[in-house]
């Protein structure tokens, strides 16, 4: 039988948040973001070492815990925060999600298309939220582009590029250990598939893809795909972990072009810049600073008292999945 939630929040009260796992993305982005949340009270942060749990609660607050499975039977906890390396999200937020917690997770949800729609099935079966934290089409960026495209800004679409680099990772690095970070597909390259089905949409197939492997470890360290939709219109991503460091895109309109830099790791007071060109005419207009984190941690937190409504998100996500298996069954793999 599945868990009913063990401690809904009373409407009007802060959502009780456990954090399960000490990244160092929670340390950064997430808890900050989480403290200072008006709706959100941090209660709880689990480690497999309580001393490192102790290091996140004594700058964050809420009590350390040994073990993530104690967190879990915790009474007081209505959501978890899951920032545990990709390869081990199925199998937390499964567990999450039994105990009858609501489950905010960082991205890649899972490593397989069908492990997410399952987890998506059982979350909506038992009336709870999961939100996989891809932060970035929350900030008003996108919102103020789509509306650009929408009002003819560049004419027809035509094709899409998006790019998202960073440079070479040290040895240790999680990334590097396929069977526990992901590689640079699930860890980077989600970013520009995930913009390609926003702003192209869902029924994009792939037309081909080049995944770069590392000789020693296997983890896939680039890699550059090509996607169509139905209607010809043509998406260009390009990823990878042994370069600059870059993110941006760009549309290819029938009458002209639309470029936007730093669209997807914006820092919260960062206006960011859209410039589209018409021929002989270019024009530039910047956009309000805003933090995505802070955006999803709102949208979450309204998931979890509509009970768990957050479906616009979680088929996203599925999406998200499906179309980058896609891309690994139908990718040349070149070892580098």
């Amino acid at each position: 039988m599945s868990a009913a939630p063990q401690g809904a929040p009373v409407f009007g009260a802060p959502v009780r948040f456990g954090v399960l796992g000490c990244a160092d993305i929670a340390w950064r982005r997430m808890l900050p973001v989480l403290t200072a949340a008006p709706d959100v009270e941090v209660v709880a942060v689990a480690s497999r070492e309580r001393a490192r749990a102790r290091r996140f609660t004594d700058r964050f607050g809420g009590r350390p815990i040994e073990g993530y499975e104690a967190l879990l039977a915790a009474r007081d906890v209505d959501a978890v925060y899951v920032p545990l390396p990709a390869m081990l999200h199925a199998e937390w937020v499964e567990r999450a999600l039994r105990a009858g917690k609501h489950v905010l997770a960082e991205k890649p949800l899972t490593g397989s298309a069908a492990e997410t729609a399952r987890l998506v099935e059982s979350a909506s079966a038992r009336g709870l939220a999961l939100v996989e934290n891809v932060a970035f089409p929350h900030h008003a960026l996108h919102a103020d582009v789509r509306d650009r495209l929408a009002h003819g800004a560049i004419g027809r679409l035509r094709g899409f590029g998006a790019t998202f680099t960073i440079p070479v990772l040290p040895a240790s690095n999680v990334r590097h250990l396929p069977k526990v970070g992901g590689g640079a597909l699930l860890d980077i390259g989600i970013y520009p598939v995930r913009a390609a089905l926003e702003f192209c949409g869902p029924d994009l197939a792939v037309v081909g893809a080049v995944l770069r492997e590392h000789g020693r470890t296997g983890a896939v360290v680039a890699g550059r795909v090509l996607l169509a939709s139905a209607q010809g219109v043509t998406a260009d991503l390009f990823f990878g972990m042994e370069h600059s460091y870059r993110n941006a895109y760009e549309f290819a309109g029938s009458e002209g072009r639309l470029t936007v830099d730093r669209v997807f790791t914006p820092p919260p007071s960062y206006r960011p810049v859209v410039c589209v060109e018409r021929q002989d005419h270019r024009e530039e207009f910047t956009v309000a600073a805003g933090d995505q984190f802070a955006a999803v941690v709102a949208r979450f937190v309204a998931a979890v008292r509509s009970g768990g409504d957050a479906q616009g998100l979680a088929a996203a996500s599925v999406r998200q999945a499906e179309l980058v298996a896609a891309i690994e069954e139908a990718a040349v793999r070149v070892t580098v």
